[in-house]
């Protein structure tokens, strides 16, 4: 089990490493009030992934806090429960 995992990244990292290579070309990226910003292409790629997944947890951090918050208030209540599967999953 090990050694597949091993293989299956070092299959990820070869795989980002061609797209990396082969999207080497120069685009712009237009902004507001003309400013403009040129970069390879895989940067741009790269960057606006980075931005997506910071808001995508930006946007789930509430949640988690008020769930952190209510587990800890059930466990200072003295209400652990020792089954598992009666705790609420927020689905």
């Amino acid at each position: 089990m090990k050694y597949l995992m091993w293989l299956l990244k070092a299959a990820i990292f070869f795989t980002l490493f061609a797209f990396a290579l082969n999207n080497q070309q120069v685009v712009s990226v237009n902004f507001f009030f003309g400013t403009q910003w040129q970069a390879p292409q895989v940067l741009v790629v790269l960057v606006t992934f980075a931005f997506g997944l910071a808001a995508g947890i930006l946007m789930m951090m509430p949640r988690w806090w008020k769930k952190r918050k209510t587990i800890q208030h059930h466990n200072r209540a003295g209400n652990v429960s020792e089954n598992p599967s009666s705790m609420h999953h927020g689905i």
